[in-house]
């Protein structure tokens, strides 16, 4: 089943949204999404139930342009780097040797979950400078998981997918770094797809803890990344909950996040669809390429007016989370 939040409050209203994306119906007895997580076991039959009465025809015209974040906050964001590949590109550009750990302990952050932006909101920056990037990436939203979960237990914990714009200030990013305490500022409020999906409607496309189709994005109307979610993906999410997982438990309504989409080549770095190959699910990762293969990048960070898009397609190309259709805008103050 797919659920999404209209706008409504600062928790939106929880509303069941049909397959193919037309039709809505709200759920009686859960107003908000974070209370059916809160009580999944109960709430999933409800929802099923719902399911099929708006999957029959029932309901309002659903719009992508009314729904909040299917969580507009959360209790928890963690985001992952299960993309190796990535990481390894990142640290080259910049002359920096990768440590072998990063292959087999998942990279993970604890990011700002109290104000998400909306799917079709818009990004406000108050600085062009800060290098503003969007990242395309695929998150899954769990419900209670105890401390020290197994990673293969961890699956099982999986009730939400949807997609994420983790929206990322590079030229923020090495002075925090270099402080040794992790991200802050340069990491603002992220946005999600308009619909959360359970697995099950994302059929053999759901397998191994990973999520194998493209997840497509577009910047100022080019196609800028088409990788595939399930290729490369060094940590699967079970491994990515049970990274979190270890020394704490996880609350019902816990976002984690598979960090940018990453693609090799032939062993290789990636190329931009422009030269045949899947591109990037970020700039930074093309002015990596660039910095690599010709000394310095040349693709500038966001600008102001500047949009993005990013969606995946099923099989039949048909939308499965929505679409997040984002304008970067010059922000002024309160």
């Amino acid at each position: 089943m797919k659920l999404a939040s209209l706008r409504d409050g600062r928790d939106g209203r929880l509303v069941v949204v049909s397959d193919n994306l037309q039709h809505c119906l709200p759920v009686e007895g859960y107003a908000t999404l974070q209370a059916a997580l809160d009580d999944w076991s109960g709430a999933q039959a409800v929802l099923e139930t719902v399911a099929d009465r708006v999957n029959g025809g029932e309901g309002d015209a659903f719009d992508e342009n009314a729904c909040a974040s299917p969580l507009p906050r959360a209790y928890q964001w963690a985001d992952g780097s299960a993309y190796v590949n990535h990481v390894e590109l990142v640290r080259k550009a910049r002359g920096a040797d990768m440590p072998q750990s990063f292959w087999t302990d998942p990279l993970m952050y604890q990011g700002g979950s109290d104000s998400f932006l909306g799917p079709r909101d818009n990004i406000p920056m108050a600085d062009e400078a800060w290098g503003i990037d969007f990242e395309a990436e695929i998150v899954v939203v769990t419900d209670d998981v105890p401390m020290g979960v197994a990673a293969e237990a961890a699956l099982d914990h999986i009730k939400l997918v949807m997609l994420v714009n983790d929206v990322s200030l590079r030229n923020l990013i090495p002075g925090e770094l270099a402080k040794g305490f992790g991200f802050f500022q340069s990491k603002p409020s992220s946005a999600f797809s308009p619909v959360a999906v359970t697995p099950d409607v994302l059929g053999d496309a759901w397998r191994d803890g990973k999520l194998h189709l493209p997840l497509k994005s577009w910047l100022n109307e080019e196609p800028f990344g088409k990788p595939d979610a399930g290729v490369d993906m060094t940590f699967h999410f079970g491994q990515l909950i049970a990274h979190a997982a270890k020394s704490r438990p996880l609350c019902a309504g816990t976002l984690i996040g598979s960090g940018t989409i990453s693609n090799k080549l032939n062993d290789g770095p990636g190329k931009p669809i422009a030269e045949g190959g899947v591109g990037y699910s970020c700039i930074a990762e093309m002015r990596t390429i660039e910095t690599i293969n010709h000394g310095k990048p040349t693709t500038s960070f966001m600008k102001f007016g500047d949009r993005v898009r990013i969606r995946m397609d099923n099989e039949n190309g048909q939308s499965i989370f929505g679409t997040i259709d984002q304008v970067v805008e010059q922000y002024t103050g309160p």
